[in-house]
Parts: structure tokens; sequence; C-alpha cells
């Protein structure tokens, strides 16, 4: 039995037995499940402009729930993601939370106990219909409270054009990848391999090279293991066999910000780098030819790859559960979950989406990402301290393979402030 189902099995079996009467199945009860009830929900931008502001899709989806359901309104307000967060965070602690918000972290308001689990607002059919490796990393202490809502995979990309100029075949492996770019440096590209290791987001290109190096943030029984032996070897080599032979180009990877490494490769100034569909696109627009392949590890391509979801969440302050799990139930059948998913060219988080997507020729582009989806590594999100923790890496990180740098060093710092902000949530 799935475990989403399991878990809302047991729960409602004990309360059947408990109140010896007849639950139903198809949705939760609110607090108070009476009355006009006006939903406010939170949500992110992942527009570029106003011409494709998330809010047009929030708006239309909100306008359809109303006309089925009579009785409750749903009012989204969409911020940019670099405030959506803070102005949550702000709403929160001035007394004001909405009633469902579409952010990027939940931990912290699930051990504050400010969020209803998946198993109070959802029908069994939404909850069973997650993708298990998403929906397990919206856990804190074995209960579901983070709702995945969109997500992405990385692969290798590299340019075809700059990559038949050289006479090189795709990268199976880091050897290849090494003599690759030392072919691309010697037919003059500027970045041979990009290695953004800069504060924007170096978070993501480090857990992508620990995965390909056999290791990750954490170990098999969650604990923070970023100072593992796999890690720091991966690191070494690194410095070793790019940075310091000069492969990855005239920009120092701890100053070189993801965003900047992405324009180059639209530039054709990049041989390979490690990206996501956006990319895709925006190079394809300027006549960049991608070739794109799984991480390539030590001895072959990484089995798993590095996926990242956004969180929907549903807050107790109102008390309008069974509000709030009908509009998310809706917010998940597959024509809404497919509509976001091809706006914004991301992967979709339900399985059913999922089967549609890979089903239909017009996401080719996409397919490669999805297949990575189920045996991605996601960052440890349950964990109260990840944000701390990710901050952490950002600052500290690019100067494990700067000149004189010391991978172990620098690894073994992070790793034991990990453990201590862990040890004071």
């Amino acid at each position: 039995m799935d475990r989403a189902v399991q878990r809302r099995f047991v729960g409602l079996t004990a309360a059947v037995a408990a109140l010896g009467m007849t639950v139903t199945l198809s949705g939760c009860g609110s607090d108070t499940g009476s009355g006009d009830v006006t939903l406010r929900m939170v949500a992110a931008d992942y527009g570029t402009g106003a011409e494709n502001s998330s809010q047009k899709y929030w708006d239309d989806v909100a306008g359809r729930f109303e006309k089925e359901n009579p009785g409750i309104d749903v009012e989204v307000s969409v911020y940019s993601w670099k405030d959506v967060d803070r102005e949550v965070a702000e709403m929160v602690k001035a007394g004001r939370a909405p009633d469902i918000a579409q952010i990027g972290a939940y931990a912290d308001y699930a051990e504050a106990g400010k969020l209803y689990t998946s198993a109070e607002m959802l029908a069994i059919r939404t909850e069973a219909n997650f993708l298990p490796s998403l929906i397990e990393a919206g856990e804190v202490d074995n209960k579901t409270y983070g709702l995945p809502f969109v997500a992405s995979t990385r692969l290798l990309f590299y340019n075809k054009g700059l990559f038949a100029k050289a006479g090189l075949g795709a990268p199976q492996t880091w050897d290849d990848i090494r003599s690759d770019a030392t072919a691309l440096k010697q037919d003059g590209v500027t970045y041979p391999l990009a290695l953004p290791l800069g504060p924007e987001e170096s978070q993501a290109e480090t857990l992508m090279w620990l995965l390909s190096g056999g290791g990750g943030y954490t170990d098999d029984v969650g604990n923070y293991a970023i100072d593992s032996s796999a890690n720091i070897a991966a690191f070494q080599w690194l410095k070793n066999n790019l940075v310091d032979k000069g492969l990855t180009g005239p920009v120092a990877p701890g100053k070189l910000d993801r965003a900047k490494a992405f324009e180059a490769f639209t530039e054709g100034e990049v041989g390979m780098l490690n990206g996501h569909p956006t990319l895709m696109q925006e190079a394809e627009k300027k006549g960049v030819e991608v070739g794109m392949v799984p991480l390539p590890g030590i001895e072959g391509p990484t089995k798993g790859s590095m996926g990242v979801a956004d969180w929907m969440m549903g807050f107790k302050q109102n008390g309008h559960r069974v509000e709030t799990g009908k509009f998310l139930d809706f917010v998940y059948e597959d024509e809404n979950v497919l509509a976001f998913a091809d706006r914004y060219d991301l992967l979709p988080v339900t399985s059913s989406a999922s089967d549609a997507m890979a089903a239909d020729s017009a996401h080719n582009p996409l397919h490669p990402f999805l297949s990575a989806l189920p045996n991605a590594q996601l960052y440890p999100f349950g964990k109260t301290s990840w944000a701390q923790v990710s901050e952490m890496i950002k600052e500290k990180i690019g100067s494990a393979v700067e000149p004189g740098g010391n991978p172990e060093g620098v690894l073994v710092e992070i790793g034991s402030l990990a453990r201590q902000a862990e040890s004071t949530e």
C-alpha cells in the first residue's frame, strides 16, 4: 500500500473505531465546516514579467474553482521569489497567516505546529498521487506538511557545436569531463566547464557534484554527512583536475554565480555545465544547439540526479481546513498541474500528470528531465536547520577550490557547523 494511503487509512480506521460512526473519505471537514469562506493564498511568481506572471494562472484557477464551489472564494497574492518567503514569514509573525502558501520552505512552520498535515486536508486520491520521492521530502517527524508543487531536475548540458568542432562525444565519466575540457580549452573555449560555486545557488551545484561522486548532504539515515570521505574526494578531484588546470574559465568558481554561467552558455562561451529546462530553451533561442546527458560520475552516468521542488502548505490559524483541502484537491488535478508545468517548463509532481507528460510528444524536450525525477535527490527540506546550512554552503564552498584552498578543511568546517545547527533545533 502507498505510504500516504497507508497513513491515511490507519488514521481513518482509528477514528471510525473511536467514534463508532461512518467517515466520509472524499475530503476532510473544516474546523467549522459552514458558512461562506474566503481563502487567502500567497504564491511565488515564476514569470519574468507582467506578461507571464503567475498571477494570471492563479486567477484562472481560483475563478474556475469558485464556480464549482459556491460559498468559497479564493484570493491569491503573488510575490517575487526574492520577497515571497519573507512576506509569509512576516504575515505569520503578525498573526495574519494566509490559509495557503506556495513558497520555498515549510519545515519551520511545521515544527511550530502552524500547519495542517496532508492527511488532514487532502482527499486520499490526491495524497496518494504525489511522486513518492517528492512527497517523502515533505515530511517532518513522519508526517507530511509540505506538498510538492512543481519540480525540476538537473542534467549536464554541453554545446554540441563546440563539441563537434573539437571532435568530442558526450561525456559519461569524470575522466571524460577532464579530457573534453582540456580539448575545449585548446580550441579557445572561454569556459570549458563552467563551475558556478558563487553565493547565488552554489548549494545546488555542490549537491550535483557530491551525488555524482557517490555522496550527498546526508547519510542513509538522514544525518548531515557533508564532510564524508566521498564528498571530500569529489571536491579534491574538482580542484586538482579542473580548477587548478584552468579548465573552469576566467572567473573563479567561488565568484561565478549561476545566472552568469547560464548567460555565458547561451552566448556560446561554455562547453559544459549543469543545467535545467529553462536554460535549454534560452540557449536554443540564441542558436546554441544543446546536448544533455545524466550527470557523469566516477565510472559512468550517475544513477540519480539532483531534484528541486517548491512547496505548498495549509496554515491552521484561520480554521479553514475543509475549504483549504477542497481547493488543494482542485489545484492538483491533472489539468491544472500540467497547465502550470507547461507555462514555465517545469515538471509535474503527481504520478498521473507525469504519465501524461511522458506520453505527449509535445513535451519531448522535457522527457530527459522527467525520466530523472523519480530517482532525484532533493535538499533535506524536512530539516529546520537546512536554511541555515544552505547559507553556510553558499558562503564557504567556493573557497574549497580556490588557489591554495583545502577541500577537506572547508567541508569539515561546514559539516561541523551543520551538525551544530541541527542539534540546536
